[in-house]
Formats: C-alpha cells, sequence, structure tokens
C-alpha cells in the first residue's frame, strides 16, 4: 500500500512538474525549476509539519514532493547557464533555488509548526 500512495503522489507530482515546465519553457531563465523546487519545499514542510498522517506524507510529502521538485534539472540548468557564458545567471539560480526553497520550507515552518 505504501508504494502505490508514493506512486500515485509521483505520478501527480511529475506531471504537474512537465506542465509548469512547458508552461514557462520559453523563458530565458528557468523560472520553472525555480518555483516547483519553492512550491515543493513549502508543501513539503506543510506535510511534515502540519500533518501527522503517514498516509498523507507518503502520498504528498514523498511521492508527489519527490516528483514535483528537482534538483537534477536544477543542477543540469545552472551548469548549462555557465556554459553558455551566462554566469551571473548561473550564480543567481544557484543563490535563489538554495535560499528561496529553504524559505518556502521556513515559512510552511512558520505557519503551521
Amino acid at each position: 500500500m505504501e508504494a502505490i500512495l508514493i506512486g500515485i503522489g509521483g505520478a501527480f507530482g511529475a506531471v504537474l512538474r512537465y506542465t509548469v515546465g512547458q508552461l514557462l519553457r520559453s523563458w530565458p531563465f528557468p523560472w520553472a525549476t525555480l518555483i516547483v523546487n519553492v512550491l515543493g519545499s513549502f508543501i513539503l514542510a506543510v506535510v511534515l509539519l502540519a500533518m501527522s498522517n503517514d498516509a498523507v506524507t507518503l502520498l504528498i510529502g514523498v511521492g508527489f514532493c519527490g516528483a514535483f521538485t528537482t534538483f537534477a534539472t536544477f543542477s543540469y540548468q545552472t551548469v548549462e547557464l555557465w556554459e553558455e557564458g551566462r554566469f551571473d545567471a548561473a550564480v543567481v539560480n544557484a543563490s535563489m533555488n538554495l535560499i528561496l526553497s529553504l524559505g518556502g520550507f521556513g515559512l510552511g515552518w512558520l505557519l503551521f509548526a
């Protein structure tokens, strides 16, 4: 049952991440990845701090947030910006993902702890 909950949440998270990426694909900065990472961090904090139900944690925390957020794509896009000679954009991308994702989690923590 646990694997099914994680799989269902993961399917929704992956499809939503893909959709956000498609909506913002023409933008010159990887905003879609930043948005999903920050929003996913906030959602994870809410799930972990406000909902102590194991099933909800597996469905949304592990499944949805695990598939919705993306460290690998963030890493690739940062290196890609660097290789394109967009050094400032690469540093901003790395910094914003770290700071804002932690901020998103922190906001969830403040609101629901």
